[in-house]
């Protein structure tokens, strides 16, 4: 079976006129007396292909009252200079199969406009609209420019557990993986013995890849994680998701200032990547009734601008004294939200800003503490209309100080043993940061619901596919 011409490679000029085979599935397909029309697309671009198709051709006769919208073919033709005003190529069509039939009384994607709200209950056949097909091209290829990012600066690939018996993040919210019985578990001493589970202790799907991360630079100084990391939160909102993917480099001998710089340049390797490699998407995209004003010059200015720097504690004096009420009230010690964020990046700043060295009590056991013994080595990078967007830290490498934190925070030191150790052989400075991929996706393409950046979402209540 031939190979067929990709519909991209033909808007992109990198296809030469002449003998071609297409196929994709119907968008529209008008017929007349003299000559039929049929607007082609394959996924591969936001545009789709013309084919020009004479109603006597016998393989279109057989088929053309099933060429419904939605329906797959296969054409073989001459790709040509269109005489049509507002397109360069059409397919003239001098063979035609139908692969693939759609009823147009039963499928649902028919030649309209459809809400957002409507595509997310047919999950299975959103692929096929322009908008996630668009969404699905920037996704993949902003994956791929991550991946070079760190290749061309000597990282590698790590790739971390999904089922864990940590938890990074201390927080608990975790969904636990067991082949016990849970109608009629084992137990001892009146809780679930779980030494006769299948890992012969307790397991969880992982919420962070950082510590495994940290255990492998330790050995080849600079790695990265990028998989699926889940959390057992009960937040249904447009911002969260129960499973997303992490991207979470980590660095022997980078201190904080080390870190941050790296934040920066791969936020705006990213972005400018993106705008050269998916332009057309994006273009798209911010065309939409959602997108924001401005959505393209935003991002060419986040990575094109220097990015501020200052500390939580000048954060929060910047914000007691914009004489702003805000939702959060704001004082020395709070979590900065993202109200807080986006005043600082959109009206103080006006541009994106990192900020570092927050208060001890609000961020993670791991993260270094600071000589005044209050604040530790952490930093958010915070850009405009959005807030934060990358979050890490210069990790604690110190044994004793660690040990402390941990058991001050109420974790079970004795989980925690071969992280401990690592700070007793041959321990360095070392740093990492974490980006959410599908946080950024809709950073980059101006959706507003995070379910809308990922091919199947998981959220509570729903888990399908």
């Amino acid at each position: 079976m031939a190979r067929l011409t990709a519909i991209r490679e033909i808007l992109e000029d990198r296809i030469p006129v002449g003998a071609q085979e297409v196929g994709g599935w119907i968008k529209t397909h008008r017929q007349s007396k003299r000559v039929s029309f049929i607007e082609l697309s394959d996924g591969s671009s936001v545009g789709n292909l013309q084919l020009v198709v004479d109603p006597a051709m016998p393989s279109y006769q057989e088929v053309a009252a099933k060429l419904s919208t939605g329906a797959s073919i296969r054409a073989s033709g001459e790709l040509v200079l269109s005489p049509a005003k507002g397109q360069k190529y059409e397919f003239q069509v001098k063979e035609l199969q139908l692969v693939g039939e759609a009823d147009p009384e039963q499928f649902p994607l028919q030649k309209k406009s459809h809400s957002l709200e409507f595509l997310r209950e047919v999950l299975h056949l959103r692929p096929r609209t322009a908008t996630m097909g668009a969404v699905l091209r920037v996704r993949a290829e902003a994956a791929f420019a991550i991946h070079r990012f760190f290749r061309d600066r000597g990282f590698y690939c790590l790739h971390t557990p999904i089922i864990s018996t940590s938890d990074c993040e201390g927080a608990g919210q975790m969904f636990h993986v067991t082949s016990l019985d849970i109608n009629n578990p084992p137990r001892a001493e009146g809780k679930v013995d779980f030494t006769q589970d299948f890992f012969k202790e307790p397991a969880s799907l992982t919420v962070s890849g950082q510590l495994e991360g940290e255990i492998c630079a330790m050995g080849v100084s600079r790695v990265y994680t990028f998989g699926p990391t889940f959390r057992a939160e009960n937040s249904n909102t447009t911002r969260h998701l129960a499973e997303f993917w992490m991207v979470e480099p980590e660095m022997a001998f980078y201190e904080l200032e080390d870190n941050v710089a790296l934040a920066q340049e791969f936020v705006q390797a990213v972005i400018r990547d993106l705008l050269s490699s998916c332009r057309g998407e994006l273009e798209f995209l911010a065309a939409q009734e959602w997108s924001q004003p401005g959505h393209l010059e935003n991002l060419q200015s986040v990575a094109e601008s220097a990015f501020a720097r200052m500390d939580y504690s000048e954060a929060i004096s910047i914000l007691e004294r914009s004489g702003r009420t805000f939702e959060f009230p704001v004082k020395w010690g709070i979590d900065l939200q993202s109200e807080h964020e986006r005043f600082l990046t959109d009206e103080h700043v006006k541009g994106p800003v990192s900020v570092v060295n927050y208060p001890k009590d609000i961020k993670a056991f791991y993260m270094r503490l600071n000589e005044d013994g209050r604040t530790v080595r952490a930093m958010d990078v915070l850009v405009p209309r959005l807030g934060e967007i990358i979050g890490g830290s210069q990790r604690e490498e110190r044994y004793d100080v660690l040990l402390q934190k941990i058991r001050d925070t109420g974790l079970d030191e004795s989980a925690y043993w071969w992280y401990l150790e690592l700070r007793k052989f041959g321990t360095v400075p070392h740093s990492g940061f974490g980006l959410g991929f599908e946080r950024l996706l809709m950073y980059v393409t101006g959706m507003q619901n995070i379910r809308d950046v990922i091919p199947f979402p998981r959220f509570p209540g729903f888990a399908k596919f």
